[in-house]
């Protein structure tokens, strides 16, 4: 048995599951503010909240089903399943639980049709169990999903630029901060969960960046070198650009785009934390945005608008928020990037172009097209990272301009 559980830790759960599935608020926001609400809470209080309320959300459509609620989302629905969620988590439920407990024989038949029915077991809406049969093989789409539905882990990339991974390591560790490293991934590290890493000194001097291992296999897999001028064309926040940056060990020039401006600035933040002087920031307005940077790239990222179905585990909403219309959607703005973008890359330059799918229909597929419409690019080789191999997914497609 677990500890006993406390009330209004119990409630701000409840209350937390409601804004993301009633008010239909993001999870990771939701979180965030919840335990903000709350400065006396320790760390365990904190910890608690923040793994129930994504367990929860991971495991929703299970959860509805043994609690006969799947179809409803209203604050008595969410009870009974916070309540059937700590039945099956050992705890010893309290006397203000126990009007929502559901009885052992009927949770244990319900288990038994659970198991049945892989939609319900892997805990994700009908349509989207359809289109992985689609186009995976039974055991490979099994596999997957099962990955899928794991706890996220918590890695940070070292900035280079500044630090050493032996030298962050020892930084960390005096923090009595654990950290596993791993040959495949040459400037990650795999944290077991301590606090608040944002608070830490080690972080605002822009020593590392939270960043799946996933996520940093692209800015590798791009063939970068220091002096080269490169385009990261869909920058976002700057994850991927940081890590370009510290490849190139600050030397040359990075322009980093995208369509929304206040991710740009957050990028502009991101830089000055890590000490990078070679990035510029610019706003895609339009065609004439690429049109000026005609040939002018030695390298170009396009790490595209996607489904995000590769990394699942770290936004378990997203399989509640994603619709099959998305997902045709998205593919059209992939088209679009794919069929006007490139044009910045200079002639024998290369370009990645990426996704955190694992949908063939966003990946292969649109390499695939593009190649057919622009026989002056080849494929110079393409790689998947599986959410199966233990991070999150990822696909990337290196393609030189003859």
């Amino acid at each position: 048995m677990h500890d006993k559980l406390h009330r209004n830790l119990v409630i701000a759960v409840v209350e937390a599951l409601a804004e993301i599935f009633i008010e239909n608020r993001y999870a990771d926001k939701v979180i965030e503010r919840t335990l903000a609400a709350d400065p006396r809470r320790g760390s365990r209080d904190r910890a608690f909240i923040a793994d129930t309320v994504y367990s929860l959300v991971r495991w929703w459509r299970l959860t509805g089903f043994y609690a006969n609620v799947e179809d409803k989302n209203d604050l008595d629905a969410i009870w009974r399943r916070v309540t059937v969620w700590f039945q099956g988590s050992n705890y010893k439920l309290p006397e203000w639980l126990q009007e929502y407990e559901v009885k052992e024989s009927i949770l244990e038949k319900r288990r038994q049709m659970a198991s049945e029915k892989k939609a319900i077991s892997h805990s994700i809406p009908d349509w989207l169990e359809q289109l992985g049969q689609q186009y995976f093989a039974k055991e490979k789409w099994n596999t997957e999903m099962e990955s899928l539905n794991e706890r996220a882990e918590l890695v940070i990339r070292v900035n280079t630029l500044k630090t050493t991974r032996p030298q962050l390591k020892a930084k960390l560790e005096t923090h009595d901060i654990e950290c596993l490293t791993s040959k495949y991934f040459p400037d990650a590290m795999l944290l077991e969960r301590k606090g608040n890493l944002f608070a830490m000194q080690e972080f605002k001097d822009g020593l590392f960046e939270v960043q799946d291992a996933g996520s940093q296999s692209i800015a590798p897999f791009l063939r970068v070198e220091p002096g080269m001028r490169v385009i990261d064309a869909c920058a976002g926040a700057g994850g991927k650009t940081l890590h370009l940056a510290s490849l190139m060990q600050g030397k040359g020039r990075i322009v980093s785009m995208d369509i929304e401006d206040f991710k740009l600035t957050e990028l502009k933040r991101r830089a000055r934390r890590n000490g990078i002087p070679n990035i510029e920031t610019r706003l895609i307005e339009g065609a004439k945005t690429i049109k000026r940077l005609a040939e002018s790239a030695d390298r170009l990222l396009l790490d595209v608008p996607c489904s995000g179905l590769g990394v699942i585990r770290r936004n378990p909403d997203a399989k509640w928020k994603l619709t099959p219309e998305f997902i045709e959607k998205v593919q059209l703005t992939q088209a679009e990037i794919l069929s006007t973008y490139p044009t910045m890359l200079k002639k024998g330059g290369m370009m990645v172009y990426a996704t955190c799918s694992i949908l063939p229909v966003e990946n292969e597929n649109q390499v695939e097209k593009f190649l057919q419409a622009n026989p002056n690019f080849e494929l110079i080789e393409d790689k998947h990272v599986w959410p199966s191999e233990g991070f999150d997914g990822f696909y990337m497609a290196l393609i030189k301009k003859n």
